[in-house]
């Protein structure tokens, strides 16, 4: 089937459109930029130099994707921005390219971004993720896959959400959050396991019983950080999941969300 191009869109003849691509009205499409196959761009939509965009997307109206840093150091170099297949784009999300410290930003596969949500320079997002009505996202996130974030919630620069997270609306994070954990309150502070999620995507009794050990020594026991990483590995290392999240706290860089205080 054919691109189809609103007559008011302004499509620059160097940018390359793969097959079914349709372009609605008033939206521009600058030079640098790549759509593939059956990606729908609504009206008033703008793609900016640096977009890399995979198939069967949809990208609703207002929405500005691959647009420049907001960052002072950066010179104009250029960068990218990767947004993977059948990834929805809801109503004036801020989809930013890279700064030359990583040169790019990208949002995988699979993934809904819904209206208002922002992704700063040098973001990394998995695939499969939500993110929901007006979150931010400071530079140089990373939110890995399988990770839902509720509504208006801030996310600080250079923070890591780890996979099969679920952030509670209207929570900032500051912190590291590690793996398979639901997250709320303020200051944000682990509530649990992401029970339902993890059954879900199909996480076996065992594993899952694992995962809540090893968050009941991190978390409900006399151990700091490392004595408790230790007896963890000891105890609990032959689990994959568990190894993942020895990994995600050894290579925090924040260091990781605590628990609610006990009175």
């Amino acid at each position: 089937m054919s691109t189809s191009v609103h007559s008011s869109a302004i499509v620059n003849p160097k940018a390359k459109l793969g097959n079914n691509v349709s372009i609605g009205a008033y939206s521009i499409i600058e030079a640098d930029v790549i759509i593939d196959d059956n990606t729908s761009i609504s009206s008033n939509v703008l793609i900016d130099n640096g977009a890399r965009i995979g198939k069967e997307c949809i990208i609703h109206k207002g929405a500005v994707v691959s647009t420049p840093p907001q960052d002072l150091k950066y010179a104009n170099e250029k960068t990218i921005f990767t947004l993977g297949d059948k990834t929805v784009v809801r109503e004036f999300c801020t989809l930013n390219r890279g700064t030359k410290e990583t040169g790019s930003s990208s949002v995988g596969s699979n993934c809904l971004l819904m209206a208002y949500v922002h992704v700063a320079h040098d973001c990394v997002v998995g695939n499969n993720v939500i993110l929901a009505n007006a979150v931010q996202l400071g530079g140089h996130v990373t939110v890995e896959d399988w990770v839902i974030i509720g509504g208006t919630s801030p996310i600080h620069q250079f923070c890591k959400i780890a996979q099969h997270v679920m952030i509670g609306g209207n929570f900032r994070a500051v912190k590291d959050v590690p793996p398979y954990i639901v997250a709320g309150g303020e200051p944000l502070c682990f509530e649990g396991l992401n029970n339902i999620g993890l059954r879900r995507r199909g996480f076996s009794r065992e594993s899952i019983d694992a995962i809540a050990e090893a968050y009941r020594l991190l978390y409900n026991s006399s151990m700091n950080v490392t004595q408790a990483s230790k007896v963890i590995e000891e105890k609990l290392g032959s689990f994959n999941e568990v190894q993942n999240i020895l990994k995600f706290i050894k290579e925090s860089t924040r260091g990781i969300i605590g628990t609610r205080r006990r009175i």
